[in-house]
C-alpha cells in the first residue's frame, strides 16, 4: 500500500524572486507516495543537505520539469522493500545517490557508471530510472529530483539510488557523503588523481570545494590553496591543512608557496564554482602540463574562452568531473572509512542544522555565500 510524505515542492524553475524567505518558491505539501515497485525501496529520511544544485533549479540555472519535489543529498532508514530488491533489509541505513546506473549502457559497461545514459535520461525527465512517478499531488504527478527528492519525510527510490552504510554513522554526517563528499573528494582522488607531493589549487570553498580540498590533503598534496570570497570559508580551509586566500590575493600566494620552476603555478587545479570566468582563471593557474578539473555546473548559456593552442603548446588537460567520477557503491564506503580514520573530517562541512520548513530561508543563506552545508533534520 502507498502512504503519504511531507515534501518541499517547487512549481517553477527560474523566475523566483528574492529573497526566497519572503517569496517562498518552495511550498511544503502532503503528497501521495506509491508503494515501492520492482527493485525499489521506501526510505524514511532523517537528514538531507542543501546543495548549490538545488538552488540552481530554483533560480533557473538548471531547468527541470515542474512541479518537482526537490532534494538530492540525503540519508535515511529503509522501511519497506519492493519485489526483487537484493542486498538491503528493513532497518538498513542508506546514503542516497543522485545518479543511478543501469549497468547496461556503454558508459556503465566501460566502468563509467557516473555517466550512465539511462540514469541521466530518467533524471532529465524527472522520473525514477525504472520509469514513471511515485509522487502525486491530488492525483497529479510530481517530478522526482535526480531520482531522490529527499527534502521529504519519506521517499521511494530505486535500489540503485542507494548505498548501504553503517547504521551508527550520525545522520547529518551520512547525508553529505551522497553529494558533497562523493563529488568533491571524487574530483580530487578519481578525476584529478592527485599524487603525493603535488600542488593543488581549489576554486570555490562550498561543500563540494572543501570536500575536494580535504581529498587533496588526504592524497598527500604538498601544498593546497583554497580560493573563496567568504572569510569564514577561507579560515576553515586553513584549519583543514590548506592555505586560504581571496581571488585578488591568489597570484601573490601562489608566487610565495608554489615552486618557481613551475612558474609559480599548480600541478592540479579544481574549479567548483560553476562559472565560466572562474574556470578560465583556474585554467590559467595550472602549470605547463597541469591538470584542470571542473566540477561546477555553469548556466547553459555560459561559454569558456580559451586560447585553443595552449592545450597543445602547454600540454594541459581540461577534465570534466561529474559526481566526482565516482562509483558510489565502491567509493562511498571507502570515503566513510577515511572519515572514520580521521583522514576526511567531513563533519566540518556542516555549518548549521534546520527544520524542513526553513528551506526557503536556507536558500537565501546559500545564495549569499554564507553557508557551507546546511542540513535538514527530520
Amino acid at each position: 500500500m502507498g502512504t503519504t510524505t511531507r515534501a518541499a515542492v517547487l512549481a517553477q524553475s527560474g523566475g523566483n524572486a528574492k529573497p526566497y524567505a519572503q517569496n517562498t518558491p518552495l511550498r511544503f505539501a502532503e503528497l501521495e507516495l506509491d508503494a515501492p515497485g520492482q527493485g525499489e525501496v521506501r526510505v524514511a529520511i532523517d537528514a538531507a543537505g542543501l546543495c548549490h544544485s538545488d538552488l540552481s533549479v530554483v533560480n533557473g540555472d538548471r531547468v527541470r520539469p515542474m512541479p518537482m519535489a526537490l532534494g538530492h543529498e540525503g540519508t535515511g532508514i529503509v522501511e519497506a522493500l519492493g519485489p526483487g530488491v537484493t542486498g538491503l533489509e528493513v532497518g538498513d541505513r542508506v546514503v542516497l545517490v543522485f545518479l543511478p546506473s543501469c549497468g547496461r549502457c556503454t558508459p556503465c559497461l566501460s566502468g563509467e557508471g557516473y555517466l550512465c545514459e539511462t540514469g541521466a535520461a530518467a533524471n532529465g525527465r524527472g522520473e525514477l530510472i525504472g520509469g514513471g512517478f511515485r509522487l502525486h499531488d491530488c492525483g497529479s504527478d510530481v517530478h522526482h529530483h535526480l531520482g531522490v527528492s529527499c527534502f521529504a519525510t519519506h521517499v521511494v527510490v530505486d535500489q540503485r539510488s542507494t548505498v548501504k552504510v553503517d547504521r551508527d554513522i550520525p545522520a547529518d554526517v551520512a547525508a553529505v557523503f551522497g553529494c558533497a563528499v562523493l563529488t568533491g573528494v571524487g574530483a580530487a582522488i578519481n578525476s584529478a588523481a592527485i599524487r603525493a607531493g603535488e600542488t593543488v589549487v581549489v576554486f570555490g570553498l562550498g561543500g563540494v570545494g572543501l570536500a575536494a580540498l580535504m581529498g587533496a590533503v588526504a592524497s598527500g598534496a604538498a601544498t593546497v590553496i583554497g580560493v573563496d570570497l567568504a572569510p569564514n570559508k577561507i579560515a576553515l580551509a586553513g584549519e583543514l591543512g590548506a592555505i586560504g586566500t581571496t581571488p585578488d590575493q591568489l597570484e601573490a600566494v601562489m608566487a610565495e608557496h608554489l615552486a618557481k620552476n613551475s612558474g609559480g603555478k599548480a600541478d592540479v587545479v579544481i574549479e567548483t564554482v560553476g562559472n565560466a570566468k572562474v574556470l578560465a582563471s583556474a585554467y590559467a593557474a595550472a602549470r605547463r602540463g597541469g591538470r584542470v578539473v571542473t566540477v561546477g555546473l555553469p548556466a547553459p548559456e555560459q561559454r569558456l574562452d580559451l586560447q585553443a593552442v595552449s592545450l597543445v603548446a602547454e600540454g594541459k588537460s581540461l577534465i570534466g568531473s561529474y559526481m566526482g567520477s565516482s562509483i558510489p557503491a565502491r567509493d562511498i564506503p571507502r570515503y566513510v572509512a577515511m572519515w572514520k580514520a580521521g583522514r576526511l573530517p567531513v563533519d566540518r562541512l556542516i555549518s548549521s542544522t534546520h527544520k524542513l520548513d526553513e528551506l526557503n530561508e536556507m536558500l537565501d543563506a546559500m545564495d549569499r555565500g554564507e553557508a557551507i552545508r546546511q542540513i535538514i533534520r527530520f
